[in-house]
């Protein structure tokens, strides 16, 4: 009997579970709390808690996580320098440190229209060879002629031994900044993906699991290792595209809308027919706008651990995460004795970071440079024993904004009340140390406009519900103001929604939910019975999904009329339109096909879907002046071969 190894590693848990594959059941999971920076002693802890007796049959074991997204936005990715070849107007605070703007380009026929400054790339690369790790090019219009990015790239790989990643590799999108910025991300995150791969690898050897290893991509399709390593880019947001696969798969759905209660935000996402609905300009992370095909969402800053906390007698939710109180007692001992005696704030003194249920803890991150006032609260928190506010400021006379900007530079963790504490107070969900929540919100409740502790839990709840609502009906009524959505949702008018399409939650605590989201909303609400762990399962079975588009275009050159193809990589001319679509069908088809088998997916088991787009001068009659054609190849991870018993 073979099985397969699902993981998920990003947010609060690192999920892992295991399917048998003759029938897709599930026969063992586990959550262990995620671990930061070092993401791989979570998945160990996670893998530790399944049945071992599985793990030596596995031959299959796929991975999502959050790496990329987080070092993105964490701005810790390695130094790359970006070749821009064509007329480029690159931002004055663009955040990137080492690029060039050299002559060159093509235009839309894929035409030259300035001849490749040669020296200056060169001259480039010598400068800044010792100051980076890889280098990214985009050209003008490369996706209708690469060949100024194949030769910028040559001349790289001719100077240095750096890995080189071109924007036309990444996307056939126009925008050719933007292809550059996808490129330069890229090229961050290829030395960080590999050294995640690596343990990866080195970790199921350990363990005796000889498998075939896959990635999560953000659009829910699953690649091989070759191409996560070169494109590590398409692995941001493949948390919540995890949880639609999975929930997909859990339901046994091919078309439905997805919430995810994770632990910082609230997701919402859609399958329509067994492919997830995708971005039509690009994911944007951390600011930078990419041409990465990723999940059409609905997002918020509202999750099981976002902040809870009150001024001027306002409960207020999020929008920064934190370690719940109910966590932190069973993670810390003698967190709880803390939390009884801890010196109480005055009203006036509240803020976001002065409450009665903030607490502080160092992440062990390497210092930057600080000033002398972080310095002086950086010594009063130690690593391993949460700080209280008392420890912190009524012995020092630091402001909390210098705290605030320790906890953006990710060197002070802050441990507060949360909407799991909650939940644990009002009996709904009690994984952890319920009389720490019960104290946290006994204590916080006493700063509202005269709330009882049951009171709070329950508005707290209520909020977090109605939040989750207003993400999936803003998803569905895309474009309409989301403040007149909530009057809706919250009773203003005489009116309700209706969903035809069924609602699936995914997240640990989902289930406790399921009752807000009916009372807001009619439609088909359900849970699956391992919710929990959906992200793991959806990280497991998805598919391999392959998108080429290829452009015909009727041009002039010398007076003769010609048809250009233009496909990921080249274009090719041809005096017919018969033959120019001939000749395309013929390539979209084959480039799926030798994608499924790099991928590591079963040929024989991959379907092949062509939409056609024409269009001409006078509708419907005519030779088209242009053909869009999208081949969608869809496959299925092919294992590796059952061991025979000798």
């Amino acid at each position: 009997m073979q099985y397969s190894l699902g993981v998920d590693a990003g947010g609060t848990y690192t999920d892992s579970v295991i399917l048998r594959n003759s029938d897709g059941a599930i026969v063992s999971a586990n959550k262990a709390l995620t671990t930061y920076p070092d993401l791989l002693e979570g998945i160990k802890n996670s893998i530790d808690g399944l049945d071992p007796s599985y793990l030596e049959d596995i031959n299959i074991v796929s991975v999502s996580t959050t790496l990329a997204t987080n070092t993105i936005l964490e701005k810790t990715g390695y130094p790359v320098g970006l070749i821009l070849s064509g007329e480029y107007d690159v931002p004055a605070n663009s955040g990137i440190d080492y690029y060039t703007i050299v002559k060159g380009g093509h235009d839309s026929k894929g035409l030259e229209v300035a001849t490749l400054d040669e020296e200056k790339v060169k001259e480039f690369v010598n400068k800044v060879k010792d100051k980076v790790s890889a280098f990214a090019v985009s050209s003008y219009f490369s996706v209708r002629n690469p060949e100024h990015e194949l030769r910028i790239k040559k001349i790289v790989q001719d100077i240095t031994d750096y890995p080189v990643v071109c924007g036309h590799e990444l996307s056939q999108d126009l925008g050719a900044y933007e292809r550059g910025v996808t490129a330069y991300l890229n090229g961050q995150l290829i030395p960080i993906a590999n050294r995640f791969i690596q343990s990866i690898i080195s970790e199921t050897e350990r363990r005796g699991i000889d498998a075939r290893l896959l990635m999560l991509k953000c659009d829910g399709s699953v690649v091989g290792i070759k191409e996560a390593l070169e494109k590590p880019i398409e692995s941001i947001f493949s948390g919540p595209a995890a949880s639609l696969v999975g929930a997909s798969y859990l339901e046994d759905l091919d078309s439905c809308a997805v919430i995810d209660l994770g632990g910082t935000s609230t997701d919402v996402s859609l399958m329509e027919n067994g492919l997830p609905e995708l971005t039509e300009t690009g994911a944007v992370v951390g600011g930078w706008q990419t041409k990465v095909k990723a999940l059409r969402m609905e997002t918020s800053a509202m999750g099981g651990d976002s902040h809870v906390w009150v001024r001027n007698q306002k409960v207020n939710i999020g929008p920064r995460r934190v370690i719940p109180l109910c966590v932190a007692a069973e993670k810390y001992p003698g967190f709880l004795d803390k939390l009884k005696s801890g010196r109480v704030p005055s009203k006036r003194q509240l803020t976001e970071n002065i409450q009665p249920t903030k607490f502080y803890i160092t992440t062990g991150e390497e210092s930057v440079k600080l000033s002398e006032a972080e310095h002086k609260i950086i010594e009063r928190i130690e690593e391993n024993e949460p700080a209280s506010l008392n420890e912190i400021f009524w012995e020092s006379s630091a402001s909390d904004m210098y705290l605030n900007l320790l906890v953006q530079k990710r060197l002070v963790q802050a441990i507060g009340f949360t909407p799991t504490d909650a939940l644990h107070v009002l009996g709904d969900y009690e994984d952890w140390n319920i009389n720490a929540s019960n104290i946290g919100a006994t204590l916080l409740s006493k700063f509202t406009n005269n709330m009882g502790v049951e009171e709070l839990c329950r508005h707290v709840k209520n909020e977090v519900g109605l939040n989750m609502g207003l993400n999936l009906m803003s998803y569905v009524l895309k474009g309409v103001d989301k403040a007149e959505i909530d009057k809706i949702l919250r009773g203003d008018y005489l009116t309700h929604f209706n969903l035809e399409v069924p609602v699936v939650l995914i997240g640990a605590p989902s289930k406790v939910y399921q009752d807000e989201i009916s009372k807001l909303i009619d439609a088909d609400i359900r849970v699956p019975s391992h919710a929990g762990v959906g992200n793991a399962v959806g990280a497991l079975v998805g598919k391999g999904i392959k998108r080429i588009e290829i452009l015909l275009k009727s041009v002039y050159s010398k007076n003769k009329k010609r048809v250009v193809v233009f496909y990921p990589g080249g274009r090719e001319e041809f005096p017919l339109y018969e033959e120019a679509l001939e000749y395309a069908k013929d390539i979209g088809h084959r480039m799926v096909m030798d994608y499924m088998t790099e991928s590591g997916l079963d040929k024989g088991e991959v379907k092949v879907d062509t939409r056609r787009n024409d269009i001409t001068i006078h509708e419907g009659t005519g030779i088209p002046i242009e053909t869009n054609l999208v081949f969608t190849g869809v496959g299925m991870p092919k294992a590796k071969k059952e061991k025979v018993e000798s």
